[in-house]
């Protein structure tokens, strides 16, 4: 049915831009009919014109035709529906206009006339036509379509009336006629594909409405679309035909808009019949097919609501090809900017994902391309995409992995949040790409993005922290061995890091802070790189100095060296020797072009004027006829390796501004994200690079930090030509100020002297063994000034620990530092401060005895004394001097209460060893970490060992020439060591004591274990060999000693036990003969045999079936420890972690809990209160001894069963760690004696007492599994209470056996005569249930013991040390100190 507007009441300007007929304005809508009748027509029916309008025929001219159409366009535009007269009457004009004297009219105005005159017929007659042929119709719409091609004009004279026939056709509209009709698609097709073919840009808008209100009506009102009419609308959509007409495109885009519910079943039929059935041929467009989803899904996504599940089934196919169409597809539709389409089809947005993994390397790389886009347009998806660009970066495709990181840099350069953590992480793995092409895309997408954010700070903070490591990353690859990598990471600095086109004050700015955020290994990194960089400007000023030598076949050699050594600096080395030579030819040849690369390498160089040098050079060497120059790129990377780009002398003045800001605190550092104190430390560094600044070096060195003092010194002494005289005018005004009642002022001089003494020993030896004699020693180390805080703690922070100490021990650094210069032991002052240390050492750390000093400082001093005799012992000269009393003492600072001072000094010991600085037999003090109480300490020992040992072999595989030094290499030949000093354990007093055995045992196996790892060469033989040679040697520490020698045999037969139960190679035999120290072990007499079994069968077996002793495992800092040569500590049953608070609150070391015997009563005195963790306080009771009759007294007397295993420490009867405490025992002294308490003997690390008092026999005292201390009793209530229900129930045992008294002689500094879990007689006295004859006994046994002491000290002049004196070597002897083995007497057989 046809749409049927008024038309009639609008005027005819109405009906299109402009008048329609000329002249013929104003004519009545209603019209005369003519007087006169016209002529019938052959058919008999007569045709009426309108009114002035003659025949029209064709005998007339065109131009008189057109003229009469004129009229009648005007009669019938005049004309409306209700007119029944009128229609009626010119019904036969109507038929008339339809002839084909009309439709085939050659004058294209007369087709026009009539096609708008057909039009309004349409109208007027509607709903009929007055043309019942199917025929006659069609041929009038076509006739119709055709005259609308004439709209593609707008400048023509005619267009209005084409916008008149246009419009009236869309208002009406009039195809919708066609639907009747059986080829009316025919008709359809004709008009869209004109439309489309007509539109262009200089259409109005009124245009594009009237088309599509035509073409929807046709598409909404008809039974459906067929695929040709729907052809003829997608083929605007294709890439090709959009181009082309961007008017037909966006006109196709709303039409498709507005028909979408009436076109989408057609849409997904067409798809359907493509994608699914595989039906190509059903239309042109199938070869276009993703390119029409991609549009279409622009258009409106409803569209292709049928048509996505049939993407999911073609990312499955078989065909990879297939497959990677529809990943571009997919990959445009998920990321186009304001699609949901992975939001809305979840389904599909997941097998997408799974493309990621295709076998087929195309589609992979297509999805990894994707990712770019997807993360910029939909953060919210970054999460699904991660895993995948994870897996992806690792792809054996370098491609791929390439463009992984393209990806994610592309997305982080738009904006840093699109990126998270894990995204930049796979760039940041790339950079170590074993492909050069993405290390260096790594590299450089990581550099864009630290100048974007944190040079520029384009995000702010957050952004520029979230980036900061990328800085120290580059750096650290300058490490990788590959040229190109190193080449790369200084372009990268010079570009991005610092950029060198930077105004100075700004880049000197930028190197300030850079620096001082660095971490060590990227400060380390880049120290090497301008190391480097300073190297290859001496290989070229080397090489210019060549060429002002006359020619000679030397000179061409060392220059063809120097070549072939700069060519080595160069990416590709082999093509850069041509290059480099050809350039060495130019320079021979060129003058000027040598003076030119003299200025840019001399020292007074500034970098304006290298820039210029090297624009000039490279303007030289350029070719025009060859715009690629390899020769030319390889010459700019070696002029940009060599010029001074970033500092010269206005850049170390502004980079002493920088610094005086920082000193002034009016610099912006905090802004900069580093301290103070961190970036005037970075500016002493740069300045000490770059040799400068002597004022502000002498400052530092007299009044500033210590570590900056420390950089100052170093600075001047590797900076200046003239560094005596400027550490002298440093040396003298500090050692004159020295003052020891104010020692905040000490500790940088201190610092400063001790470094200029080491590192200038000829110039300032002598001067400083004056200032070490008067005021180092007598008026600073042996006075005690203040009195320390008696809190009870062990250890202090830094800053709660007293400026005297500290002065103390930089004190102690200073003799070290002072003896290191010196390096020889001529004056025989080291072996006075070996001696000072070791007597630190024994009055731990309180080197007057006038106990003014806290227990913490105590630590720091014990600490400073045994890093300082092992350091000493990193010098050769030094550690042929040091005693093995001396190396023992040292030794037992491992096993020093103080946690903090066994882990620092276990962490030098082993930072030393792992260096190769200390001798072998350092690296068995760690067998003594096997009584650390802490698990991760001894977790800590062990892999310190692990890291030694596997040092050492490799160092031994590498270098032919260590076989000449295997003694003081092999690993193995720690065992002869760890046996000696096993040996001289304190807590090792009786040969045949099963918890001392198995103390031994668990020792030695804590060394074995690691070294009986691998069955190297036979090394389990060799272990066993070495151990049984050991049995025909003697002690050299005391070879006349029976005692001494009998410990020494028995600890190697523990570890023969040892070796033979966790071996079974180690009975083969074994072709090389063990040599043995010289200094720990003497050669017997020529009939010496040593054949005895030094422990039974019975212990034998207890040692290798006995039921393992239980382990505390304790984890927290400051776990108190039962060490050797330290104070003794209970097992603390109120908490797992604990400090270091006060002496009896400490734990019991876990090895120790198993020789504890019934001697003393356990009761609770009360708890004291440190940082962390309450701990109880346990004080021990000791048992009466029998009288005593000697002063020395045998120690096989000693009872067995009532030995207290408690290393060697002075057992503390009441808590130390409160005053509190201090007072009620200082009472209860003067109540139960009369009279004040004696003094209190020298702490240290004592003798243990042999001698042990008569247990009283309760049957309410039993024995616990402690080594020599009673473990404190589970308090229920109290903190850790839980835990301390869970330990072992110690055995019930009584003691029966009575107990003599003993002296047990150790090989340190004395011995003293204690109770029976070593209580010295002040501590006694202080404790109930002794009488008054019993402690006139000890005081009587103290006194003789004194006596002896007091001569003893008297003769030697510092230790008492039994020690044998060297004997003179015997022929036959190594001259090396080593005693071969093969030199031993023969093993007697059994």
């Amino acid at each position: 049915m046809l749409h049927l507007p008024e038309l009639h009441e609008r005027p005819v300007e109405a009906c299109g831009e402009g008048n329609f007929l000329d002249g013929s304005v104003g004519i009545s809508a209603r019209m005369d009919f003519p007087s006169t009748q016209p002529k019938p027509p052959p058919d008999g029916k007569i045709i009426f014109y309108p009114p002035g309008v003659k025949e029209i025929t064709d005998k007339i001219t065109n131009d008189e035709v057109v003229k009469r159409l004129k009229m009648v366009v005007k009669t019938f535009m005049d004309m409306d529906q209700d007119s029944e007269d009128e229609k009626q009457q010119y019904l036969p004009l109507a038929l008339h206009l339809a002839s084909e004297f009309f439709l085939r009219n050659p004058n294209k105005d007369v087709r026009l006339l009539v096609a708008c005159c057909l039009a309004d017929i349409f109208r007027i007659y509607a709903p009929e036509a007055p043309y019942t042929s199917h025929d006659k119709l069609k041929d009038i719409f076509l006739f119709i379509t055709r005259q609308l091609k004439g709209l593609e004009d707008t400048k023509s004279p005619q267009f209005n009336r084409y916008f008149y026939l246009l419009e009236n056709l869309a208002w009406v509209k009039s195809y919708n006629i066609c639907f009747e009709l059986e080829d009316c698609n025919e008709i359809f097709i004709q008009l869209f594909r004109t439309l489309f073919s007509v539109i262009n840009n200089s259409h109005n808008q009124k245009v594009q409405m009237h088309m599509l209100d035509l073409m929807s009506s046709i598409i909404m009102e008809g039974d459906g679309v067929t695929q040709e009419l729907l052809d003829s609308i997608l083929i605007n959509l294709i890439p090709a035909h959009k181009n082309l007409n961007k008017q037909a495109f966006d006109l196709a885009k709303i039409l498709l808009k507005r028909t979408v519910q009436t076109i989408e079943p057609c849409i997904a039929n067409f798809f359907n019949q493509v994608l699914v059935l595989g039906k190509s041929s059903v239309s042109d467009l199938s070869e276009h097919i993703f390119d029409l989803i991609q549009e279409l899904f622009a258009v409106d996504p409803n569209l292709l609501l049928s048509v996505m599940p049939q993407l999911e089934f073609k990312l499955k196919s078989n065909d990879g090809e297939e497959r990677l169409a529809v990943v571009r597809l997919l990959a445009k539709l998920f990321g186009s900017k304001d699609s949901d389409l992975a939001t809305q089809n979840r389904p599909l947005w997941q097998c997408f994902l799974g493309r990621f993994n295709d076998i087929h390397v195309p589609v992979r790389l297509e999805s990894v391309k994707f990712a770019s886009h997807c993360l910029m347009n939909h953060p919210d998806l970054a999460k699904d995409l991660t895993e995948y660009l994870k897996v992806r970066s690792h792809d054996p495709e370098e491609a791929i992995r390439h463009d992984v990181i393209v990806t994610i840099i592309t997305a982080g350069k738009r904006d840093l949040s699109l990126v998270n953590d894990q995204l930049l992480g796979f760039v940041r793995e790339r950079t170590l790409d074993k492909r050069w092409r993405v290390r260096k895309e790594a590299m450089m997408g990581l550099a864009q993005l630290y100048k974007k954010y944190c040079l520029h700070a384009e995000a702010g903070k957050d952004a520029a922290e979230k980036v900061s490591w990328i800085k120290d990353k580059l750096l650290h690859i300058y490490y990788q061995n590959s040229i190109d990598d190193k080449l790369l990471v200084e372009k990268i600095f010079a570009q991005y890091l610092v950029p060198h086109n930077l105004e100075t004050e700004e880049r000197m700015k930028c190197l300030y802070y850079l620096y001082a955020s660095l971490d060590p290994n990227a400060v380390k990194a880049l120290n090497e790189m301008w190391k480097c960089q300073n190297m290859l400007r001496s290989h070229m000023r080397e090489l210019l100095d060549l060429h002002k030598i006359p020619t000679s076949e030397a000179n061409s050699a060392a220059m063809f060296g120097k070549l072939m050594t700069i060519a080595k600096n160069l990416p590709d080395p082999g093509k850069a020797q041509d290059f480099v030579k050809k350039f060495n030819q130019v320079l021979g040849d060129d003058e000027k072009l040598r003076s030119q690369l003299e200025v840019l390498i001399s020292p007074t160089c500034s970098c304006k004027q290298a820039d210029i040098c090297v624009r000039e050079i490279a303007r030289k060497l350029a070719n025009p006829k060859q715009p690629t120059n390899p020769f030319l790129e390889m010459v700019k990377f070696l002029l940009e390796r060599i010029a001074p780009v970033h500092i010269d002398s206005e850049a170390i003045s502004a980079l002493v501004k920088l610094m005086n800001k920082s000193i002034e605190g009016t610099a912006d550092d905090e802004e900069e994200g580093v301290s103070p104190d961190t970036a005037i430390r970075s500016g002493l560094e740069l300045l000490k690079l770059y040799r400068t600044l002597i004022p502000i070096l002498h400052q530092k060195a007299k009044r500033g930090t210590p570590h900056q003092a420390k950089q100052a010194v170093h600075c001047i002494h590797a900076i200046f030509s003239n560094k005596e005289v400027q550490l002298a005018q440093i040396f003298e005004p500090l050692s004159r100020s020295l003052n020891a009642d104010v020692p905040e002022q000490l500790i940088t001089p201190l610092v400063s002297l001790g470094h200029i003494s080491m590192l200038a020993p000829d110039q300032f030896a002598s001067p400083m063994k004056s200032v070490v004699a008067n005021f180092i020693v007598k008026d600073l180390l042996m006075n005690d000034r203040s009195t320390g805080e008696k809190n009870g703690k062990l250890w202090s922070p830094d800053e709660e620990v007293s400026p005297e100490v500290l002065a103390k021990v930089q004190a102690i650094k200073l003799l070290v530092r002072w003896l290191l210069g010196m390096k020889n032991n001529q004056s025989k002052s080291a072996n006075s401060t070996l001696r000072l240390l070791s007597a630190m050492l024994v009055s731990e750390g309180d080197l007057t005895e006038q106990k003014r000093i806290s227990k913490s400082d105590m630590s720091r001093l014990r600490l400073a004394a045994g890093s300082a005799i092992m350091k000493l012992a990193q010098e050769p000269c030094y550690h042929e001097i040091i005693t093995p009393e001396q190396f023992q003492l040292c030794a037992l600072v491992i096993n020093d209460e103080c946690y903090q001072v066994r882990q620092i000094f276990a962490q030098k010991l082993h930072k030393a060893l792992v260096k190769l600085l200390l001798p072998l037999e350092y690296m068995a003090i760690f067998a003594l970490c096997a009584k650390d109480p802490v698990k991760e300490r001894r977790a800590h020992a062990r892999q310190c060992l692990l890291k030694n040992i596997s040092i050492r072999r490799e160092y031994i595989k590498q270098n032919p020439m260590a076989n000449e030094k295997l003694v003081s290499l092999l690993p193995e030949y720690v065992v002869p060591y760890m046996i000696h000093l096993l040996a001289h354990d304190p807590d090792f007093t009786k040969q045949q004591d099963i918890d001392q055995l198995r103390d031994i045992k668990e020792c030695l196996w804590f060394m074995l274990e690691v070294l009986m790892t691998k069955n190297e060469n036979n090394s389990h033989a060799f272990m066993k060999k070495m151990t049984e040679s050991i049995k025909l040697t003697q002690d050299a520490q005391s070879p006349d000693e029976p005692k001494a020698n009998e410990k020494l045999y028995t600890v190697c037969d523990v570890a023969l036990c040892v070796i033979n139960s966790k071996s079974a190679l180690c009975n083969a035999e074994c072709p090389k003969d063990p040599v043995l120290p010289t200094k720990f072990f003497a050669q017997p007499e020529k009939d010496f045999c040593n054949d005895r079994n030094y422990i039974s069968e019975e212990l034998r077996v207890l040692l290798l079936t006995g039921k393992p002793k239980p382990t505390g495992v304790l984890g927290a800092v400051n776990k108190p420890l039962s060490a050797t040569g330290r104070r003794p500590y209970i097992r603390n049953t109120g908490s797992e972690t604990g400090n270091n608070n006060s002496v009896n609150s400490e734990l019991n070391s876990p090895i120790e809990n198993r020789t504890r015997e019934p001697s003393s009563d356990l009761s609770e005195t009360g708890v004291s209160e440190n940082d962390e963790n309450p701990v109880r306080i346990i004080s021990v009771t000791p048992t009466k001894m029998e009288p005593v009759k000697n002063k020395e007294i045998n120690s096989d007397q000693a009872p067995q069963e009532n030995v207290s295993a408690d290393r060697g420490k002075k057992r503390i009867t009441t808590a130390s760690g409160t005053e509190n405490f201090h007072q009620k025992a200082e009472e209860k002294k003067t109540d139960e004696t009369g009279q004040p308490a004696p003094p209190k003997p020298r702490r240290g690390r004592p003798p243990k007492s042999e001698s042990q008092g008569a247990t009283t026999k309760s049957a309410e005292m039993s024995k616990p599994s402690g080594r020599g201390r009673k473990r404190a009793a589970p308090a229920s209530e109290g903190p850790g209470g839980l835990e301390a229900s869970n330990a072992k129930a110690p055995k019930q045992q009584e003691a029966t056996k009575k107990t003599a008294p003993a002296q047990r002689q150790i090989d340190l500094q004395r011995s003293q005569v204690l109770g029976s879990d070593g209580d010295s007689v002040l501590e006694i006295e202080s404790s109930p249930g002794y009488s008054a004859s019993e402690m006139d006994l000890f005081k009587l046994c103290e006194s003789s013991q004194e006596d002896l002491e007091e001569r003893a000290l008297t003769e030697a002049g510092s230790l008492k040390v039994k020690r044998k004196l060297p004997r003179k070597r015997k022929r036959g002897e190594p001259k090396d100190g080593m005693l071969p083995a093969s030199a031993k007497p023969k093993k007697c057989p059994i």
